[in-house]
């Protein structure tokens, strides 16, 4: 069996007293789309930073393509593109010009300028400043940049963040494309999970510091869920709760109730039980669980 791409192992970082990851341990499988996820603050940032050696490993062991990236940093990165917050661009150069700057850097042949320019959709806009592409053009050229170097592993930090319903639908596509037409590894973190679950084919689900999921996306669905559930909108949560409480397992999210589905005919009783004890409901449904639900139970634990 061939070592995952990028290997944690119980891995802790602290910002002065402030634990930001605890005991963290990630296997990312060679050719996949691996989603990262988690609320803003749960520590995927510094995951990446991390794993991209930015910032210095504190306490366990970070290994790409098997080897350690203490000792082999280097060589590990001339395989690796990243792309972390925000894009560098120089916005007074043309998107040509920003492209040759860094491939000197990576020491790439000049050809391979118009060969990722073509890959990110961008081979009308070489001649093109920078100052006036759109935000998701600008992310597509910095996806451009990570790709120089024809790297096996590529890295992104909330790679849609900011960009209009049409960006995202182009950065989800050039996403799949690498993975399936050009056989990268993608670890792709996110707080979109609609996205990362159109896409990815790994997930792990991280929450103030702590991995609390990793595995295939079908796997997260089987082992969380795998049922539907009933969604209640109702006047009075608590008095609600109060009347459901002992007689269905329930929890309350996003203002909601949400329990088990077991039959049509438990669906009407529950409406009945909170009609006659005068709590008004709105809306009761029958839901069935996508990522972005079992993320919210995940969380909520």
């Amino acid at each position: 069996m061939l070592s995952p791409v990028v290997q944690m192992d119980h891995v802790t970082h602290r910002f002065g007293k402030q634990i930001v990851l605890d005991d963290i341990s990630l296997d990312i499988p060679a050719g996949s789309v691996y989603g990262f996820l988690g609320p803003n603050g749960a520590g995927k940032t510094t995951t990446l930073r991390l794993v991209l050696g930015l910032l210095q490993k504190q306490n366990g062991s970070i290994s790409l393509f098997g080897q350690e990236l203490r000792t082999q940093r280097i060589a590990a990165l001339r395989r690796t593109g990243s792309l972390v917050e925000q894009p560098s661009l120089y916005l007074h150069l043309t998107a040509k010009e920003n492209l040759e700057i860094f491939r000197l850097s990576y020491q790439s042949d000049r050809k391979r300028i118009g060969e990722v320019l073509a890959i990110t959709g961008l081979g009308d806009a070489g001649n093109k400043k920078v100052k006036a592409f759109s935000l998701g053009m600008k992310q597509r050229l910095a996806v451009a940049i990570a790709l120089l170097h024809d790297p096996e592993l590529l890295i992104l930090d909330e790679p849609t963040n900011g960009l209009d319903p049409n960006g995202i639908i182009e950065t989800r596509d050039l996403i799949k494309q690498l993975n399936i037409e050009q056989g990268k590894t993608i670890l792709v973190s996110s707080h979109l999970l609609s996205e990362i679950e159109k896409m990815a084919t790994d997930v792990a689900i991280i929450h103030k510091g702590k991995l609390l999921f990793q595995g295939a996306l079908p796997g997260l669905q089987k082992a969380r869920s795998g049922r539907s559930f009933i969604e209640i909108d109702v006047d009075d949560m608590d008095k609600a709760m109060r009347v459901l409480t002992g007689k269905f397992i329930s929890r309350a999210v996003n203002g909601k109730i949400n329990i088990g589905f077991e039959s049509r005919e438990q669906v009407a009783l529950i409406n009945t039980m909170l009609v006659q004890e005068g709590v008004k409901v709105s809306q009761l449904s029958v839901r069935h669980d996508d990522l972005e639900n079992l993320f919210i139970q995940i969380i909520s634990d």
